[in-house]
């Protein structure tokens, strides 16, 4: 049954069937009207509903509406009767709704134009152990702009200026074309900056010029011989074009760290490979490791390779933490040779993905939190901080977040769910199946045509606006003068029933120069450090 359904889906989407209904009820009406002079009233209903589908066919503003003409409006119902209650009509058994339905909430309103502001006070236990909170000023600053900007690879031949809040990775090939093409014409709106992900940069991601930050990961895509290693030439193509602003070599992702992935065949269709430089129809391999490099010494030298290939261009890494002594045998290798990337995003293990194992998405990798903490510390310890920029993701959603992040030592901050909100995701949990009910996680060219480019584009923009607003907001409350400012001892959490602590006297901090000096200041360095050695990513001992 499941398969002729599938098979049916192809040729007259089921999800097309409500409108049908109407459709085919309009007509058994109006023969029963004319015939025996009754079912006027049920004719004129069913041909309401029909004319409804076809609106709903060709209107711009709700996807799901275009996708699902006729009975999406039941989620629209429920809305309007109580706005929480499409995320539980939605999401009823959905693990992941009652973390982010708030925060969904949020974005939807801020993506839409409409006011965030809400009634009634705050909507968290602020008794609950973990609450935390921001410091405010007696004395607000004012500033005349919510345009933050940090500069990267200062002192390059080519460095960015970039928004201190960006677009995550995500891949085309995950992402629908007309998502990707809303994407970066938002970022292109906004001067805001659009990682490509490991999917290389396609034509979509072109159309628009909107900046974008090029992501390169183990199947060297957009940069490959035939064979999946590494080539100069391709990479030289695609890294000078004046779209892309950075070159980011990815080590580790949040969600499924030290895990590869295929893209099967039949998902390979013509425009991904040629994005991503591989045949079409054949199995695509992103290995688990990278073949370029394979010591901390060697990935410092591709690196300082990468930035001459690119001209110059702000070039860095991500990862998410995982073993310490590896990502300590990165910083010992900077020391031995002297060379420092431009920037370093660190991707915590609650970041999203489109599929992944479950024991990877709940077990596997450090928390945003302990890892940025600790290349912050690193970092600080060894005088390296004031060279090298953080970047991190890991559901980054609201001003808030972007303020905490920056107090443990972020420089800007990167989110992919957040902007995949304002495209209109309802998290329906199908990306991998290519039934996205929103146009945003499929290939599938009539389910994506649902997803109105112009719209969308102007949600992003809005979203992205919005909240660096109320970032203005907090930083002015604080009374200080650009985000950076925000530190430790500007956050508070609750740690006990009765007891809160400045994250700065919560949290393990160094001081500049530590580790140079030789003081292991907290445990992890005390354990890990003497394991790691520039040379290896092996445990030393």
């Amino acid at each position: 049954m499941f398969v002729w359904l599938q098979r049916l889906d192809q040729h007259f989407p089921v999800r097309y069937s409500a409108w049908l209904a109407c459709a085919v009820g309009m007509m058994l009406a109006a023969f029963s009207w004319v015939a025996f002079d009754r079912g006027g009233t049920l004719a004129l209903i069913f041909l309401a509903l029909t004319l409804l589908g076809v609106r709903d066919t060709r209107q711009a503003r709700h996807a799901v509406l275009r996708n699902y003409p006729v009975i999406g409006h039941l989620r629209f119902l429920l809305e309007y009767i109580r706005p929480e209650m499409r995320q539980y009509f939605l999401e009823s058994d959905n693990e992941a709704a009652p973390f982010s339905r708030q925060q969904r909430s949020l974005v939807y309103q801020r993506a839409k134009g409409d006011s965030d502001k809400r009634p009634f006070g705050t909507q968290m236990d602020v008794h609950a152990v973990g609450y935390e909170w921001i410091n405010h000023s007696l004395q607000p600053s004012k500033l005349a702009t919510h345009d933050f900007r940090v500069t990267i690879g200062a002192g390059r031949a080519q460095p960015y200026d970039a928004s201190v809040f960006n677009i995550s990775a995500m891949s085309f090939g995950a992402l629908s074309a007309n998502a990707v093409l809303a994407l970066n014409e938002g970022a292109r709106r906004g001067g805001f900056a659009h990682d490509t992900g490991e999917g290389s940069i396609s034509r979509h991601h072109r159309a628009n010029g909107g900046d974008l930050i090029w992501e390169i990961g183990s199947g060297y895509f957009g940069c490959r011989h035939g064979d999946g290693s590494f080539s100069e030439e391709r990479f030289i193509e695609n890294a000078r074009l004046p779209q892309v602003k950075m070159v980011e070599l990815k080590l580790s992702q949040g969600a499924k760290p030290g895990h590869g992935g295929v893209l099967p065949g039949p998902k390979v269709t013509a425009e991904i490979a040629e994005a991503r430089g591989v045949p079409v129809g054949t199995d695509c391999i992103s290995p688990s490791a990278h073949s370029a490099f394979a010591t901390p010494i060697e990935m410092l030298r591709f690196i300082d390779r990468l930035r001459d290939l690119a001209g110059g261009k702000p070039t860095g890494f991500k990862l998410c933490i995982g073993h310490p002594w590896e990502w300590f045998a990165i910083a010992k290798a900077m020391l031995e040779t002297g060379i420092v990337p431009d920037f370093i995003v660190v991707d915590g293990a609650e970041g999203g993905t489109g599929a992944a194992p479950l024991e990877f998405t709940d077990h596997v990798g450090a928390p945003l939190q302990e890892g940025l903490l600790l290349v912050h510390n690193t970092l600080v310890g060894l005088n390296l901080r004031e060279r090298v920029r953080v970047g991190c993701a890991g559901k980054v959603i609201s001003a808030f977040d972007i303020a905490r992040a920056m107090a443990l030592g972020a420089d800007w901050c990167n989110a992919a769910r957040g902007f995949m909100f304002a495209l209109g995701c309802i998290q329906a949990q199908s990306c991998h199946t290519g039934n996205c009910p929103t146009g945003v996680t499929t290939q599938d060219a009539l389910r994506q045509r649902a997803l109105d480019v112009p719209t969308k584009a102007q949600r992003v923009l809005n979203y992205h606006q919005q909240t660096l607003h109320a970032l203005q907001e907090l930083v002015q409350a604080a009374g200080l003068n650009h985000p950076s400012e925000i530190s430790a001892s500007h956050i508070v959490r609750r740690n006990a029933e009765h007891g809160v602590k400045l994250l700065a006297n919560l949290l393990p901090f160094v001081a500049p120069g530590a580790l140079l000096a030789g003081e292991m200041p907290h445990q992890v360095f005390r354990t890990y450090w003497p394991m790691a050695r520039a040379d290896s990513f092996a445990r030393a001992g």
